[in-house]
């Protein structure tokens, strides 16, 4: 396997200050579906466009269980954590029309055993499944694709 030099994007404080930067968990949901891995996105809510499920710190839960919550909130994905964080990314949250938060997100593995019909976000959000390198392709910020890309769950260990 060869590692590709992934350009990490600035982090564009604007008129924060450095401890103004915010932490999120991410969950990378996948499944192995005829033995090849595939990943889980979902459509952000305002943008539309491809992300991962990921949120805010949960009082009383680890960085893990929080992705997996955020993973069932936002994509009706129930599954378990099966490693440590795969790694970070970071991006910039929408606040308003006018302000953007810095963030930077935790990514945990979530093996996803079973994809709910009903769950709170699914009139904001689209779902589907996508191969590593055609979900690298999909999203916007080049650390995550990276991550996406070069994502093999043989690698993990719970």
């Amino acid at each position: 396997m060869t590692l590709q030099k992934t350009k990490q994007t600035p982090i564009k404080l604007q008129d924060a200050a450095k401890s103004d930067v915010r932490t999120q968990f991410a969950a990378l949901c996948y499944r192995i579906h005829q033995g090849e891995a595939q990943i889980l996105l979902i459509t952000a809510r305002q943008s539309g466009r491809w992300i991962i499920p990921k949120g805010w710190p949960m009082d009383g839960k680890t960085p893990g269980e929080s992705a997996l919550a955020e993973a069932w909130e936002e994509a009706g994905a129930k599954g378990k954590v099966t490693g440590r964080s795969l790694g970070l990314f970071s991006y910039h949250k929408d606040i308003d029309t006018n302000r953007e938060m810095p963030c930077v997100a935790m990514v945990y593995p979530v093996k996803v055993k079973s994809l709910a019909r009903k769950f709170p976000e699914k009139m904001q959000r689209r779902r589907r499944w996508f191969s590593p390198n055609k979900a690298a392709t999909k999203v916007s910020e080049p650390e995550l694709a990276h991550i996406l890309r070069v994502f093999d769950p043989e690698l993990l260990h719970p």
